[in-house]
């Protein structure tokens, strides 16, 4: 918790990637389940939209607003001396408790379509979580031609933890490469080998 004059901020690629693990092993749970309901559809009409849902949506999710989230990289200032930086850890489950609700919501969503459309809501929800991921690994690759982290103060977060790139987000802060816990892109920092 930040105290009096600092400012807690939390790493735009760790908010981002967070969504995607859960989304993407909930759609194929769903998926799974939903290929053993013959639904409406049937089955080999079901996979085929699933699987078009699952293109588009990875698509849509990693391009979306890639505007906003350059220009607020390219104007980030330095993250000041008393800035918090918040462990990679504490932002995912930030960002899991604050979605819990919709994630169960679209999963149960998810199996429910699979009476009408066999796996369509599944795979439509594993291509949300791999759009998250290609969008982290986009901005993962900005930072690293850039040598620079960037970080998102965490009182500008909506008040589920996510939306890095939303409206109340003025800035970004930048930091080096070796700030934090978290590589660029989000992924955990992986341990030095020993000599």
């Amino acid at each position: 918790m930040a105290r009096a004059g600092q400012v807690g901020l939390a790493r735009v690629a760790v908010v981002v990637r967070a969504g995607a693990a859960p989304l993407w092993w909930l759609g194929v749970v769903a998926a799974g389940v939903g290929v053993l309901v013959p639904g409406l559809t049937g089955r080999r009409i079901g996979v085929l939209a699933g699987a078009a849902l699952f293109i588009v949506a990875t698509a849509a999710v990693a391009w979306a607003r890639r505007g906003r989230y350059t220009a607020l990289a390219a104007s980030a200032a330095r993250a000041g001396r008393h800035d918090v930086l918040q462990d990679r850890a504490v932002t995912l489950r930030n960002w899991r408790r604050g979605h819990r609700w919709w994630l169960l919501l679209a999963f149960l969503a998810a199996l429910g379509g699979a009476f009408a459309v066999p796996a369509a809501g599944g795979l439509l929800m594993a291509g949300c979580g791999a759009g998250l991921w290609l969008k982290s690994i986009w901005i993962g690759r900005r930072e690293q031609s850039g040598e620079a982290l960037l970080w998102v103060r965490v009182d500008w977060l909506a008040h589920n933890s996510g939306r890095p790139a939303g409206k109340t987000v003025r800035a970004y802060r930048s930091t080096g490469v070796a700030a934090g816990d978290a590589a660029p892109g989000g992924a955990r920092r992986k341990a030095p080998t020993p000599a």
